[in-house]
């Protein structure tokens, strides 16, 4: 069994919650040229963030449109305000606050979760941040994606390892959670490198984990890469047995909170399997199933 989402949803607040994907309208370091203009080497033009809401609405408007969308699969729900494209923290305080807490004051948000690069948390932040989660849960998403220098320097990560472990550190002294994202399938990792990986982000002291299939989206560095034959993407078959093998490696108290992910079918160039939600959502349950590591419902593929 393996603790997912779903359940530590149930557990705090008696249902299930939405995610509802927002737009703080901010850009990132590593594209902007104080590290990079290029950004990483798989980001998309959006920034990840290819199923947030528009930025030029406000916050409180982007959460009612959110919400329309699920409004077919939740009645009288909860929701967690997810910050997802770009750096979420990269934008000065002031604004910062203001956004933030348009959106944790919202009736039907429970809680405020912000996607962010660890090098693009400076104290005056941290302290928003702690502030915030004195009114309701602040979770902070950090894009790791892998613990390997070489790896780090072919995808443009831009900051070393040190530095997500002091943003670690930093969040947690504060009674922030962190959730650690992970990409598998990055090219030249061996499966043993993805394993190490996953065993670090179990001893980090993060709350949770995404796990995140390498997609290669059109207009990105990684799909020069792609059609010059320099790597070849996961199967999905190759791709669950090594999520298992991940899952394995983490804590049983350690959340789970997305299994793989999905790229907009628009701008997905490979693997083009990953665009079968429910083949890949039927095949992912009957793997788990057969080894033990079922929960009541797979969650985290939009």
């Amino acid at each position: 069994m393996y603790y997912s989402l779903n359940d530590a949803m149930k557990q705090r607040f008696g249902c299930k919650v939405y995610k509802l994907s927002l737009s703080g309208g901010m850009t990132c370091p590593n594209r902007d040229g104080t590290i990079d203009s290029r950004g990483c080497i798989f980001c998309s033009k959006s920034g990840s963030g290819d199923f947030a809401e528009q930025g030029c609405q406000s916050i409180s408007e982007q959460i009612e449109r959110a919400k329309s969308r699920v409004a077919s699969k939740i009645k009288d729900g909860k929701y967690i305000a997810y910050f997802q494209d770009f750096t979420n923290t990269y934008a000065s305080v002031e604004y910062l606050k203001e956004i933030f807490t348009e959106a944790i004051n919202h009736p039907d948000v429970v809680i405020l979760s912000i996607a962010t690069r660890p090098d693009c948390l400076p104290c005056d932040i941290l302290d928003l941040l702690e502030n915030l989660n004195n009114i309701k849960p602040v979770w902070v998403e950090l894009g790791l994606q892998t613990i390997h220098k070489s790896s780090a320097d072919y995808i443009r990560r831009g900051y070393p390892l040190s530095v997500f472990n002091k943003a670690v550190k930093d969040l947690k002294q504060r009674g922030i959670e962190v959730i650690a994202h992970m990409i598998i399938g990055l090219p030249f990792e061996t499966e043993q490198m993805i394993y190490e990986t996953a065993e670090y982000i179990g001893k980090s002291g993060v709350n949770g984990v995404k796990f995140h299939l390498l997609h290669v989206l059109k207009n990105t560095d990684l799909a020069k890469e792609y059609e010059n034959k320099a790597f070849e993407p996961l199967s999905l078959e190759k791709y669950t047995d090594i999520l298992i093998e991940c899952i394995k490696r983490i804590p049983n108290t350690m959340a789970v909170h997305r299994l793989t992910g999905d790229g907009a079918k628009k701008e997905l160039i490979a693997p083009l399997w990953s665009a079968d939600k429910k083949k890949v959502l039927n095949y992912i349950n009957k793997k788990f199933k057969e080894s033990n590591l079922q929960q009541g419902q797979l969650f985290g593929l939009k």
